[in-house]
């Protein structure tokens, strides 16, 4: 492991620090971390976005991909940053053109996403954002999906990673960059 630069690893407390607990959300026995105070404070939300591009310069990347919603918050600001264009991935039925849809597994049944049919044509170069990296079925449907659509994913940036979900297993091969850990 190397050693983290003094000031990323001052960034990660302060943001660890102002991520709010929020017991029994969206159900009972889930500690959600709620990033709304992260956003709410601007000199520690443009520190986090700038945290979250750092690692994607220099990469060539043409699009960032963001999840609805929160995935959105990042993304956008993310893209400007990196010079790239936004791609919204959406839930059934927001997006107003032609769509194709990529089914994911949940803990219980399944979901869907969708992204417009000319969303990412080759050879786009496309980083996947969203706020977290959970158990990575949301995350791995995007890729296929990007994929399936002839866009290259070159990795997945999120800003909080739930390691004992597994998350990263579900997205093996792909490059992945997270900025906490909870």
């Amino acid at each position: 492991m190397h050693h983290a630069d003094p000031q990323r690893e001052a960034l990660r407390l302060r943001t660890l620090a102002t991520l709010r607990d929020v017991p029994d959300f969206p159900r009972p026995g889930i500690v959600f971390k709620d990033i709304t105070p992260v956003l709410g404070d601007a000199a520690l939300l443009r520190d986090v976005i700038a945290a979250m591009v750092a690692p994607w310069l220099g990469e060539d990347i043409t699009h960032v991909a963001g999840i609805e919603s929160r995935g959105f918050i990042f993304g956008v600001p993310v893209a400007l940053a990196l010079g790239a264009g936004f791609i919204p991935i959406r839930k059934p039925g927001k997006l107003p053109w032609r769509t194709m849809s990529q089914d994911y597994a949940l803990e219980y049944g399944t979901d869907r996403l969708e992204m417009h049919i000319d969303a990412c044509p080759s050879p786009s170069r496309v980083l996947v954002v969203d706020d977290v990296l959970a158990t990575g079925g949301t995350a791995g449907a995007a890729c296929q999906l990007i994929a399936r659509l002839g866009g290259d994913v070159v990795g997945c940036s999120f800003l909080l990673a739930i390691p004992v979900l597994k998350g990263r297993a579900r997205l093996d091969g792909c490059r992945l960059e997270t900025f906490i850990e909870v």
